[in-house]
């Protein structure tokens, strides 16, 4: 059975005035053999608009919330439709640059390996592209590395999380992304990458769209940003005071069959007593 990479994608349309690019970027994307590839568009807000943009496309998978509930709760109710062995982050505006999974995937066969990141360019609103020096040395990253940078550098994280490509069961086992309002990402991989190592990769094999109206620049963030890193910094220390590591067989792949989910007991007139028949 072939392995398989969900991308995961928070789309909104308000926001949607470059999901075309991000359209084509994954379509343009070639896989390793005995890879294949499911993406999961999961559209926020009320009104939602974008599922004939993405109709025509084989491997994608829509679904749309019906309420404006967020990015995070937006990544986790695509992340309960997953099926991949490799889930990655990839944001409605940004771009996936050729070969990019052709690059990393591979870095999987490590079986020590539990999330890998390729290196970001800015992309300017002029087209042209800003590029930076690692925070980190590029090959393994042992677990707790990541997050010692953090606490050194006021909370600030050395890994781009909106690129992130990670092993499913993990993100799950982690609690999936953080329920609050600003970095979301930051609050699960803290906890993640405390854990286990991970893959620090060379290769710039994406596009990070620098716009007027990003999430982050928009006033709540601003506000919240510094509760949000106080948050997995707090999680870091839990982790280390506690001591929890991930162990057994972290390589196991997401199940392919969606998990079945039985009614509501507490909502029937006789819930409290469900547990009796």
């Amino acid at each position: 059975m072939n392995r398989r990479i969900s991308i995961i994608t928070a789309a909104y349309a308000p926001l949607s005035d470059y999901f075309a690019e991000t359209i084509a970027s994954v379509q343009a994307q070639e896989l390793p053999a005995g890879w294949e590839l499911e993406w999961l568009v999961q559209e926020d807000g009320e009104i939602p608009t974008l599922a004939a943009r993405v109709a025509d496309i084989e491997c994608v998978n829509y679904a749309s919330n019906d309420a404006h509930t967020g990015i995070a709760a937006t990544r986790n109710l695509a992340l309960t439709r997953a099926t991949g062995d490799i889930v990655q982050v990839l944001d409605h505006d940004d771009v996936l640059l050729p070969g990019a999974l052709l690059r990393l995937l591979p870095i999987f066969d490590d079986s020590s390996v539990h999330w890998v990141v390729g290196q970001a360019d800015d992309y300017l609103p002029d087209g042209s592209r800003r590029t930076y020096e690692s925070a980190l040395p590029y090959g393994k990253v042992m677990a707790g590395v990541v997050n010692n940078w953090a606490i050194e550098h006021g909370g600030n994280w050395p890994i781009h999380c909106a690129g992130l490509l990670m092993r499913t069961q993990l993100v799950r086992a982690f609690g999936g992304w953080g329920g609050t309002p600003v970095d979301d990402d930051i609050v699960m991989f803290s906890a993640l990458s405390e854990c286990v190592d991970g893959y620090n990769a060379p290769d710039t094999t994406w596009l990070y769209r620098i716009h007027d109206r990003q999430t982050h620049k928009s006033a709540q963030w601003r506000e919240r940003s510094s509760d949000g890193r106080r948050i997995a910094l707090q999680r870091v220390q839990a982790l280390r005071t506690v001591g929890l590591r991930a162990t057994g067989d972290l390589t196991i792949g997401a199940p392919r069959e969606p998990m079945q989910v039985g009614r509501a007991a507490k909502d029937d007139a006789d819930g409290r007593a469900w547990w009796k028949s």
